[in-house]
């Protein structure tokens, strides 16, 4: 069950190193600590392989570039692979710039991160990206809908056997697949979309779950998924009367912290595929 995914992080509390961007870096970090993980931020390059040395795994999220935490990102990421953590590649925006697309890609051919969690654009980007790839990447849909269902599946299950990654499409409906079995998931409200940093938030959780789970990470992605959508319902359930998108995000981290395993094995709406 998917509750034990989440019992396993609050036992071991796994330090996670985030590369993340300048917008939501401090909810990032209050995700982390409400879900039982820990936080670190660093992307000085003379800094960052020392802190990764004392991480369980490494969150890479490439939403606010620059030169410096680029080198920063490969740094750090060497140093987690030579170590045997998770890396954890959120690919913000990949696809809208080329410094964005190319640096995203060559993070997947480089560091060969363990989990990739982005939108289908984003995700559909780095299948794309490298100009090597036809057949079921090239015909990937824009969103993942109930119609073009298997199709996509069928993509996140290919994207994952080519990369060797747990691969976490969020949208509407998300997938979160291995090269074997896809999770088809429907937790979530569709007023998440109105807060800054609910996506990047998920990439830190589901890092932090990647560490504590070594033995099933898919699942322990799933779980992570599957925790931030229903938190987004619990919280979106409290609202009251006059309050908007601030509180809301306020809310979603509360509910991240007072999740239990139980109300996520409960909550949690999704199918094998």
């Amino acid at each position: 069950m998917l509750g034990s995914c989440l019992e396993a992080v609050k036992k071991t509390v796994p330090l996670v190193h985030n590369i993340t961007n300048y917008v939501t870096v401090n909810d990032v970090a209050n995700a982390l600590l409400a879900c039982g993980g820990s936080p670190i931020m660093s992307d000085e390059p003379e800094d960052v392989e020392d802190i990764t040395s004392i991480c369980s795994a490494l969150n890479i999220n490439i939403g606010t570039l620059n030169q410096r935490s680029i080198e920063g990102m490969f740094r750090a990421g060497a140093r987690a692979n030579a170590l045997g953590h998770p890396i954890l590649l959120d690919p913000v925006g990949a696809g809208a710039s080329a410094l964005r697309t190319d640096t995203a890609v060559r993070i997947l051919e480089e560091l060969r991160p363990g989990v990739i969690r982005g939108n289908v654009s984003e995700i559909k980007t780095l299948a794309l990206g490298s100009g090597k790839t036809r057949g079921v990447d090239a015909d990937a849909a824009d969103t993942v809908t109930d119609r073009n269902l298997d199709a996509m599946v069928d993509f996140a299950k290919a994207f994952a056997a080519r990369t060797g990654a747990t691969v976490a499409i969020t949208g509407a409906i998300d997938l979160v697949a291995d090269d074997r079995a896809c999770y088809v998931i429907r937790n979530g409200r569709p007023e998440m979309s109105r807060i800054t940093g609910t996506g990047c938030q998920l990439s830190g959780i589901a890092a932090a779950y990647a560490a504590a789970n070594p033995g099933n990470r898919t699942e322990a992605v799933a779980a992570a998924v599957c925790l931030m959508g229903l938190a987004g319902e619990l919280a979106f359930a409290r609202m009251q009367p006059g309050d908007g998108n601030s509180t809301y995000r306020n809310r979603i981290i509360d509910a991240i912290y007072n999740m239990d395993a139980e109300t996520l094995n409960r909550g949690a709406k999704y199918e094998l595929r």
